[in-house]
């Protein structure tokens, strides 16, 4: 790829350029010949869709061959004996599992799930694939087109991204690969994650919440389990699960060494709520006590990392090695994200080297190299082997190479900031794209979660907002991921706080090292907490001429009972509920000061948006109006919260568009 910075014949990125983008993901890599077939994702013609297809490297030094046709197909899985691929694949909106030999040719159905396939695994001898699937209850009939009520009989009945609850639950199935026959294995009021064969073939390993009483809401329940249970391969022979843990961890997936005796785990101890880090743990196959490996080093185990090309990628189990005494994991830190290996011991080493954000990884069959997905500042994501113990890192892809070679990007530069409980802060600033000697108008932004993290990736919109003449400054504040415990904690009941003094920290340090950053010329904007963050950010000063918020949160009060994660993040983030709490919420609300906002304010919201419900941005619309103020609310029909990362094509080049409008219109 050619220099970023140069100047000959290169024109600026634009909203429009999302339409030729292309996203690499899900690396497999073949047990015997060490082939990598991996997915690529474009918009389609149209631009109403994103088609995926299946790729395939055959050799290390060979070119990539489209290996499926789509239009939706992703998690490539081969056999363990190489000789097919598995496959999920999308037709009428059903996901299914799909077969393809090796030597390529017509791909096969095996399975039917009539709503679809989540996830699957192959046994160790190739004759079964377990799979999750969504089991209908029976408290409603699918198939009925008269209107009828919904009864909602448990808390959580909503879900971003999928909708109201359709009384179904997630539960463990096995299908023979030859006939198709497939079993259903778990059954009852909780859902099954994660699921994974033992070695010997003999068991399955999953994750899940059981209540010890089937009327307790397992969804209030904060900790979850792994149990195992036998693959019955005939119909009526499946066993109860066996319990492995002691409900005292929240794990999320789980792995076998290869001689079965050890599981390794992510997982944490929830002593920070939801601000915990993720930490790496082992316990014995049979069951008992889990020890935690990972306790010396402060630090989030898996990516952390913030992106608009992509959104909650499946990362998968820790990878245990071929001798089973040590296990690779992806680390966030200070900006980064890089492939660990950690010794049984707790010991370990950083495999990964450079400013980097690695999304997802997998290992060769010889255990030599590591093949990355990875992305960096100037480039949206490719694959790469990487050697574990010495040799030069090999590029396998280069998908969005035409694209990058007719636009100037900006690289970013990174500083940090002393705050005043003696925490450091990181950020980065960019230079408009076209830099010359003089002074230019900046734009802070503000990433969601909180307990996510900025890093060496790709992003479009901050590519954009530099193209159009702006500096774009970014940083990670208390409560971001990537800095140790006590600093994710920071925001912890106390939301608009230090979080909110750290950014007007960065700003005033970027202005300090950057002198061409006009001090008087600030815009600021944000998603989700982000968003949070902008609105606050305007009820408290006046430092900034405009800003735009983002599917953001304006009242904790009634955040608390319309979000599909509401009521437990308003109790372990902000701390409190409505009826115990009320002073409490409000005056970490956005809302309660939207008196003070003098700044004009752009206010961008999905109208599917579970996470942070659309009427959250009505709210602080509607007070903004009768108060006089200068603003504008902007609703995206069918968009959920990740509208921004994988919402419909022409509605994010929408959004971009705004945003840049909003910020020239008031003269940034």
């Amino acid at each position: 790829m050619s220099d970023p910075q140069s100047s000959i014949a290169k024109r600026h990125i634009t909203a429009e350029d999302l339409y030729q983008l292309r996203w690499v993901s899900d690396p497999a890599v073949h047990p015997g010949n060490g082939a990598v077939a991996y997915v690529e994702q474009c918009i389609n013609e149209d631009r109403i869709d994103y088609n995926s297809d299946i790729w395939l490297l055959p050799s290390k030094n060979s070119e990539p061959l489209p290996f499926t046709y789509g239009p939706k197909d992703e998690s490539p899985v081969w056999s363990p004996d190489g000789s097919q691929l598995a496959f999920l694949s999308t037709l009428e909106g059903k996901r299914q599992v799909w077969i393809i030999p090796a030597s390529g040719g017509e791909a096969r159905q095996l399975t039917w799930a009539e709503k679809g396939v989540h996830s699957l695994a192959w046994s160790p001898d190739g004759s079964y694939i377990s799979f999750v699937a969504k089991t209908t209850g029976s408290l409603s009939s699918p198939t009925s087109v008269q209107p009828k009520g919904q009864v909602v009989n448990r808390t959580k009945a909503k879900s971003d991204g999928y909708g109201l609850w359709d009384d179904t639950r997630n539960h463990l199935y096995v299908t023979d690969v030859n006939s198709g026959d497939t079993v259903q294995l778990t059954f009852g009021a909780y859902d099954v994650a994660e699921p994974v064969w033992s070695p010997d073939g003999k068991l399955i390993l999953f994750v899940a919440r059981i209540a010890e009483h089937a009327e307790e809401d397992t969804d209030l329940r904060k900790q979850n389990d792994l149990f195992t249970i036998a693959p019955a391969i005939s119909k009526g022979n499946a066993e109860a699960p066996r319990k492995l843990t002691c409900s005292e961890l929240q794990i999320e997936s789980a792995e076998y060494s290869p001689d079965g005796s050890t599981i390794a785990f992510y997982g944490h101890d929830r002593h920070a709520k939801g601000a915990t880090q993720t930490r790496l743990y082992i316990l014995p196959s049979s069951g008992g006590s889990a020890v935690c490996i990972s306790e010396t080093l402060d630090a989030h185990l898996g990516n952390a990392g913030m992106s608009d090309m992509r959104s909650h990628l499946h990362v998968g189990p820790p990878r245990f090695s071929m001798d089973g005494l040590s296990l690779y994991t992806l680390v966030t830190r200070e900006g980064n994200v890089h492939v660990y290996q950690f010794a049984l011991d707790g010991s370990f080493t950083v495999l990964t080297q450079g400013d980097r954000e690695i999304y997802q990884f997998t290992l060769t069959p010889d255990e030599q190299h590591i093949i990355a997905a990875s992305t960096h500042v100037t480039l949206p994501g490719d694959l790469f082997r990487i050697p574990i113990s010495s040799g030069t890192e090999e590029r396998l892809t280069q998908v969005n190479d035409l694209l990058l070679e007719e636009i100037r990007l900006s690289v970013p530069e990174s500083f940090w900031t002393e705050v005043e409980d003696g925490r450091r802060v990181q950020g980065w600033v960019m230079k408009p794209v076209g830099f010359a000697e003089g002074t230019y108008p900046a734009i802070l932004e503000i990433h969601g979660g909180p307990h996510a993290m900025y890093s060496h990736s790709f992003f479009h919109e901050f590519q954009l907002l530099a193209a159009q003449g702006y500096a774009v400054i970014y940083t990670n504040p208390g409560g971001s991921r990537g800095y140790g415990q006590s600093f994710t904690n920071v925001v912890l009941g106390e939301y608009g706080g230090r979080d909110y003094t750290d950014l007007l920290s960065a700003v005033d340090e970027a202005i300090r090292q950057f002198p061409f950053i006009h001090p008087e010329r600030l815009g600021v904007t944000g998603g989700s907490y982000g968003g949070f963050m902008t609105n606050w950010i305007v009820g408290h000063t006046d430092r900034f001429r405009a800003a735009v918020t983002q599917r953001s949160i304006s009242n904790w009060l009634s955040m608390y009972g319309v979000s599909d994660i509401g009521y437990s993040f308003t109790e372990d983030e902000v701390g409190g509920n409505p009826w115990d709490d009320f002073e409490v919420l409000w005056r970490q609300s956005p809302l309660a000061y939207v008196k003070q906002i003098n700044t004009p304010l752009l206010i961008l919201h999905g109208e599917q948006d579970l996470r942070c419900p659309i009427e959250q941005g009505e709210q602080l619309f509607t007070a903004l109006r009768r108060l006089g103020k200068s603003t504008q609310f902007v609703r995206f029909p069918g968009s959920s919260h990740e509208l921004s990362r994988k919402g419909h094509p022409q509605l994010r080049v929408e959004r971009l568009q705004r945003i840049t409008n909003w910020f020239v219109k008031h003269q940034i």
